[in-house]
């Protein structure tokens, strides 16, 4: 069991929130680190305890941009746990507001990574670059998109319009990562507000369109075709002709309906037949039929994989 003035002690009271216990435990340990190097203004700040903060930095000069052994710093914390009252606190403070964690993660990442607009506003209106990449070539817009929040992707898209113009470093773009977690009304924002490449593919050359049906997004799938269809000007013609791009193969000759008949995923592959896709061979020359349980009910009559 822990006794007072044990660290493990300390951190657990800032968790609870317990300050006045704290108070008159912390002048016997001082300042310390947890086992992965944080201080306790990283577990005030991860656990929202803007009151042990304050007292903390006010009381005992404790160091705002401390970083543990992840590089990160009570900003991170405080902005990838969604507690807006913390990082006002911290921004107030003067805190580097684009300070990089482990794999250039920004605070403005993190925050992304949390339908939380109102923490990522504070960090926006303190000078957050919603353009800075990390490690994988993901920026905050990428990150948001993953997420999936409509309202979260409207703001960044105003106050940073060219923030759609990424790739990750294997050329993935926020719309098939939209499209691969099945965020419909991203997808949506996405494809009205951005303006990407017709049939943009990755480095393996799947487009949006394939990771939805890969992942069994119907619903995605549906809207990238549905939406080449209405084709009310020549701009939004160009803007979703990726979605049309039906027969499109990825690296390995694979078609869409290879990818939905591998994941099992049938009213996709239905979909997609009722669409005309046709059923053809990959590189080794498997049929996608082959790769489903349900042949018969999709294709009308029994298939067995060839041996």
């Amino acid at each position: 069991m822990a006794t007072p003035g044990d660290p493990r002690r300390l951190f657990r009271l800032v968790q609870e929130g317990r300050l006045r216990a704290l108070q008159e435990e912390l002048q016997a340990a001082g300042g310390c680190r947890g086992l992965a190097g944080d201080t306790l203004l990283h577990c005030a700040a991860r656990h929202g305890r803007r009151d042990i903060l304050t007292y903390l930095v006010e009381a005992w000069g404790m160091d705002i941009e401390a970083t543990n052994r992840d590089y990160k710093r009570p900003l991170h914390e405080a902005a990838s746990m969604g507690h807006r009252d913390c990082v006002r606190y911290l921004l107030d403070r003067g805190v580097a507001v684009d300070c990089l964690k482990k794999a250039d993660w920004t605070p403005l990442m993190m925050a992304c990574t949390r339908k939380n607009l109102e923490v990522i506003q504070d960090l926006v209106g303190h000078g957050a670059n919603p353009l800075l990449k990390n490690k994988d070539g993901w920026n905050s817009f990428h990150i948001a998109s993953r997420e999936g929040d409509p309202l979260i992707l409207q703001y960044l898209l105003t106050v940073c319009p060219d923030a759609w113009k990424t790739e990750s470093k294997i050329r993935r773009t926020p719309l098939h990562t939209a499209a691969m977690h099945g965020c419909l009304e991203a997808v949506k924002v996405l494809l009205t507000r951005c303006q990407y490449e017709p049939d943009c593919r990755d480095s393996c050359g799947v487009t949006p369109f394939m990771d939805a049906i890969q992942c069994g997004h119907i619903d995605v799938a549906r809207l990238l075709l549905e939406k080449q269809k209405e084709g009310h000007t020549a701009a939004v013609q160009t803007l979703l002709s990726l979605g049309a791009d039906i027969s499109a193969k990825d690296e390995r000759n694979r078609s869409a309906l290879h990818l939905a008949c591998a994941g099992q995923h049938l009213a996709c592959a239905e979909f997609l037949l009722q669409s005309g896709l046709k059923d053809s061979g990959d590189m080794t020359g498997t049929l996608a039929r082959q790769l489903t349980e349900e042949t018969g009910a999709l294709w009308g009559f029994d298939h067995s994989p060839v041996t």
